[in-house]
């Protein structure tokens, strides 16, 4: 009888409600992108960024979905303000002529396991490259904090791997280390309809 209910009430529902894709908004409070870079071949220097903004559609019937993240290079944050200002110069980053890093996907695989894979391009100090995400953990929820335990939750933990001077930034190379090991902490709240 249960399941002749359940039957009944999924065939009154559009179709729509049942498979539609879900957009979701980045929570900048609770997403960070880091970073670490080889010093001089002594240590491991490592890095954040800030402000992180952007949109993500998930559609969990077909697996797919799509990122769109934008990064405020100046909000980079090594814990030391005049390398962190040297960062932000032309030498790196040159904020003043590209004050953002995007990251657009070109396909998502989202797997059973709670893990994807994302292809999209990212644009670094004005240079766009393809990119490659691997999302080691992924979970989907209602926020157990939230009163009204109304706000639906997605959070990531992606990881990547990039060449600096694959973006130009050539800098003391190879003095400071060309491999750049990214990794994202990602919330994401669903958008009311």
């Amino acid at each position: 009888m249960r399941k002749m209910l359940a039957v009944l009430v999924l065939a009154t529902l559009p179709m729509s409600s049942i498979a539609a894709p879900e957009s979701y908004t980045i929570d900048p409070l609770h997403t960070f992108s880091n970073f670490t870079i080889d010093h001089l071949g002594f240590s491991t220097m490592h890095g954040r960024f800030g402000k992180i903004t952007g949109k993500l559609t998930i559609d969990r019937e077909k697996g797919t979905g799509t990122v769109e993240v934008v990064i405020d290079a100046t909000s980079v944050n090594t814990g030391y303000e005049k390398r962190d200002d040297h960062i932000r110069s032309p030498d790196f980053l040159n904020v003043m002529e590209f004050p953002t890093i995007t990251y657009k996907s070109t396909k998502v695989v989202i797997n059973a396991n709670k893990s994807a894979v994302v292809d999209g391009n990212l644009t670094l100090a004005g240079v766009n490259k393809p990119v490659r995400l691997t999302v080691k953990r992924m979970n989907c929820a209602i926020n157990p904090m939230d009163p009204t335990q109304k706000q639906f939750v997605c959070g990531f933990d992606a990881e990547t791997k990039i060449k600096r001077s694959d973006f130009g930034v050539k800098f003391a190379l190879p003095l400071v280390g060309d491999d750049m090991p990214i990794s994202f902490e990602v919330e994401a709240l669903r958008d009311t309809k």
